[in-house]
C-alpha cells in the first residue's frame, strides 16, 4: 500500500513507478480488507455512509492467477457485491486482460476509450455527487459511462 485512505482537501496524489508483477488478487485482497477496516471505523463512530464503489482500474493482467489470492479474490467480490456491501467496477486500459477483467467482476468490464482518465473521473464525481445528494437505498439514474461522449468504448 502506497496511500492510506484521505478525504480530497489533504490528499497528495503519490508518484507511482512500474515494477512489472501485477498482483492482482493480493491487491483486491487488501483494498476490500481496508474497506472493511475503514467501514467498522464509521461504525465505532456513528458516521453514516452510503454503499462504498471499489475501483480496479489496469493496464494488463494478474501474475497471480495461479495463487489462492486469486480465486479468493473473485470470491471476495462476488460475495460483497451479493450482500450490496460494495459495488465492484473493472476498468482496462489499453492492452488489459479483459477476459481475466471478466472473471473478476459480477459486472461487464469497461475499456477505458485511449487514455480518457479525465473524463472517467469526471463521470465518477458527477455520479457521487447524485448519489450523495439522494437518500440511502433510493435508486439513481447515473448516465452511462460507455453514452455517447462518456469514456467507456462501446
Amino acid at each position: 500500500m502506497i496511500q492510506n485512505f484521505a478525504t480530497a482537501d489533504v490528499f497528495t496524489p503519490p508518484n507511482l513507478t512500474v515494477h512489472g508483477d501485477t498482483p492482482m488478487g493480493q491487491s483486491v485482497i487488501k483494498g476490500l480488507d481496508l474497506l472493511d477496516e475503514r467501514k467498522k471505523e464509521y461504525r465505532n463512530n456513528g458516521v453514516g455512509y452510503y454503499r462504498p464503489w471499489v475501483f480496479l482500474i489496469t493496464d494488463g493482467g494478474p501474475t497471480d492467477i495461479n495463487t489462492p489470492q486469486w480465486p479468493e479474490a473473485i470470491a471476495r467480490i462476488k460475495a460483497g457485491e451479493e450482500t450490496k456491501a460494495f459495488s465492484f467496477f473493472a476498468v482496462g486500459v489499453e492492452d488489459a486482460d479483459m477476459e481475466r477483467l471478466k472473471q473478476l467482476s459480477t459486472r461487464e468490464p469497461l475499456k477505458l476509450k485511449g487514455l480518457q482518465f479525465r473524463t472517467l473521473f469526471q463521470w465518477l464525481s458527477n455520479s457521487q455527487q447524485s448519489v450523495s445528494r439522494s437518500t440511502p437505498g433510493d435508486s439513481v439514474q447515473l448516465t452511462p459511462p460507455n453514452a455517447p461522449n462518456g469514456w467507456a468504448e462501446v
